[in-house]
């Protein structure tokens, strides 16, 4: 893949759930592509710095891409006043989750520079977005869960938004999983990650899982003690080794 030095970035408003308008933050390289998409659903933190830095990442190694903001609908003067009452009210739905990230999908896909081929990636609640996303939709062509939690969930955690585990869908992934994992972490736990790359096998499903050791939950986060660069620096190597495999 090629590193484009020059992209345009900007807002564009896509149709979410029930045709809500919601803000999305696009990064596109320079050049008429085509170009492979990348959706970025982002982590219960928010649509916040860190997914505007990595929505530019992918665009400068030749990625179409685009976060939209899944927190829009709540009152707040800034993205960070809306995740937090967003957090405060126990997250989104699943359901509004998926239809506001179809939306960005389309959006995507329906641009002239796109070649066609769209992959979804998230971190944290982002991650476990995804792989919900990827197992009740057939639009995408590769998914990335880095350290998405409550993929494996008690009886007790279930509720009217979060109604069935993501490891529970795991017969319907529509396309090939890549998952990032810290060692050190406990949502998901290395036991939960264990179970549910059990599931990937009995249902034949084509995934790759990482592990990193002496890395805990976000360590891709520069901006926070979490941070593990020798980690990170790998990870993003297997990230755009995947997206350039099946989205090329």
């Amino acid at each position: 893949m090629s590193f484009y030095r020059g992209m345009t970035c900007e807002n564009v408003t896509i149709k979410g759930d029930g045709g809500t308008p919601l803000t999305a933050y696009v990064a596109r390289p320079e050049g008429r592509g085509p170009f492979p998409g990348v959706v970025l659903i982002h982590h219960a933190p928010g649509w916040d710095e860190l997914y505007i830095e990595f929505t530019r990442r992918f665009a400068h190694n030749g990625y179409f891409a685009i976060s939209h903001n899944l927190y829009e609908r709540a009152p707040g003067s800034t993205p960070d006043d809306a995740a937090a009452r967003v957090r405060a009210d126990g997250g989104i739905s699943d359901a509004q989750m998926v239809g506001d990230t179809a939306g960005a999908v389309a959006w995507l896909r329906a641009q002239p520079q796109s070649n066609g081929k769209v992959g979804v990636i998230g971190s944290c609640s982002g991650g476990r977005h995804a792989l919900i996303y990827a197992s009740q939709r057939t639009d995408v062509d590769a998914c990335a869960d880095l350290w998405g939690g409550r993929v494996v969930m008690t009886r007790e955690e279930l509720n009217a938004r979060t109604p069935i585990p993501p490891i529970d869908m795991t017969n319907n992934l529509a396309c090939p999983l890549l998952g990032i994992f810290g060692n050190d972490d406990r949502a998901p736990s290395p036991e939960q990650v264990n179970a549910h790359e059990v599931a990937l096998q009995q249902h034949s499903k084509v995934y790759e899982f990482y592990r990193y050791d002496g890395a805990g939950h976000g360590f891709f986060y520069w901006n926070r003690p979490i941070y593990r660069v020798e980690q990170t620096n790998d990870g993003w190597a297997r990230i755009f080794a995947f997206f350039g495999k099946h989205l090329a």
